[in-house]
């Protein structure tokens, strides 16, 4: 299914006639308890809990320990000049996803941060398990992960101070009924939160960095922007904001190149489509990248124009709700999606306002699976902006 009209016929009849489901392989390895595979009413309730870890006061509270690491990383790039980008950027969004989801600093260096690499090589992979296979040796990375979680969030219920890292908002959340998350489920859903806080976002930094170095004109843009506003006062909601132009390019990054190609969906009830059939029993997967690429919504579609987003051409574009998904939509839009774009925005920000780079010889044509990536990794000469006086 492509297109606006097909993605809001499937995301606006969840739990009517189709549900969500996923590869085997990725069912397994994100545990039954996962936001990502309820369903009905415990989806809803659930996702209410999670949803406080990422409402505007605990977004605020997360960004000065995001400054904080994005200036140690890209202090270590300037010092090494050359390099290939998109592993560190790996390091850098786990880094950020382990600080401000479970509370511990340098993740990507722990053990943790390297079974999670295993464990993520096997996410969309064939479901074999023999200790030889990808989905093998990530079904024991998961089990050894789930473990030193679980003596993290002991340790942190039993504390007098639970934290304000989204770990510790969600040891205090409550729904309605007064019902807390259990220890089982607190152990998925922070795995869940690491890896939508750092797969799908690696890679929308990493598109913004590719495409930033092929369009130096539109950084240029961004930067003359960054002039309106003070650079040595702290970063905030409100200031972020207000750089309407910078919020143009992220959406086109996410429109030309989305980090998720789509979702599955199997079909509870047989039902019609524009004249089609859709069978009971069936799956549906509904189409990101094509829908994106809809020539009657997105005038050459292949063309990186951050101005499409400008307010003033965007009314036929908010007509088309369901054309632009880059976090899906529906009652399973992307529960961190807030997290995502803050840390994006944040990000670039601070490469605007300090530094420029430049692509090194390489192989660009982007792999896709799990999420988009330049094939060589993203290979850069990484600068300080040269002051002009």
């Amino acid at each position: 299914m492509r297109g606006a009209e097909s993605n809001r016929f499937v995301l606006t009849h969840e739990n009517q006639y189709f549900i969500v489901t996923w590869p085997p392989s990725t069912k397994a390895l994100l545990g039954p308890l996962s936001l990502a595979l309820q369903t009905g009413e415990t989806h809803q309730s659930r996702r209410k809990l999670l949803a406080q870890a990422f409402l505007p006061r605990a977004l605020s509270g997360y960004i000065a320990a995001m400054e904080d690491i994005t200036q140690r990383y890209l202090k270590s790039w300037e010092e090494q000049r050359s390099l290939t980008w998109y592993p560190e950027l790996r390091n850098y969004t786990f880094d950020i996803a382990c600080k401000l989801l479970v509370g511990f600093d340098a993740g990507s260096q722990t053990r943790l941060g390297h079974l999670f690499e295993v464990w993520c090589e096997g996410l969309f992979s064939l479901p074999l398990n023999f200790p030889w296979t990808r989905f093998g040796r990530a079904l024991k990375a998961r089990d050894l992960m789930l473990k030193e979680l679980k003596s993290i969030i002991r340790d942190r219920q039993q504390s007098t101070d639970p934290g304000n890292d989204a770990l510790g908002l969600l040891i205090q959340a409550r729904d309605e009924a007064g019902d807390r998350l259990t220890l089982e489920e607190l152990k998925d859903q922070i795995l869940l939160l690491l890896f939508a806080g750092h797969e799908t976002l690696t890679s929308a930094i990493a598109s913004f960095c590719l495409l930033m170095a092929q369009h130096p004109q539109i950084f240029e843009r961004v930067r003359q922007e960054q002039q309106q506003f003070l650079w040595d006062a702290p970063l905030t909601l409100e200031q972020l904001k207000q750089m309407s132009y910078l919020e143009q390019v992220l959406k086109e990054v996410l429109r030309l190149i989305p980090p998720v190609g789509g979702g599955f969906r199997e079909v509870l009830q047989t039902c019609e489509h524009n004249g089609f059939c859709i069978p009971s029993g069936w799956n549906v997967l509904y189409q990101i990248g094509p829908t994106h690429k809809d020539e009657a919504v997105y005038p050459q579609p292949d063309l990186f124009d951050p101005d499409r987003f400008n307010p003033e051409r965007t009314a036929s574009l908010e007509e088309q709700k369901y054309g632009y998904v880059p976090f899906g939509g529906g009652i399973r839009e992307c529960i961190g999606k807030e997290f995502a774009r803050l840390e994006m925005k944040l990000f670039a920000v601070h490469l605007a306002r300090h530094y420029e780079w430049k692509l090194l010889p390489q192989d660009l044509e982007m792999v896709t699976i799990p999420t988009p990536r330049p094939g060589d990794g993203l290979k850069v000469e990484f600068l300080p902006l040269q002051k002009t006086s």
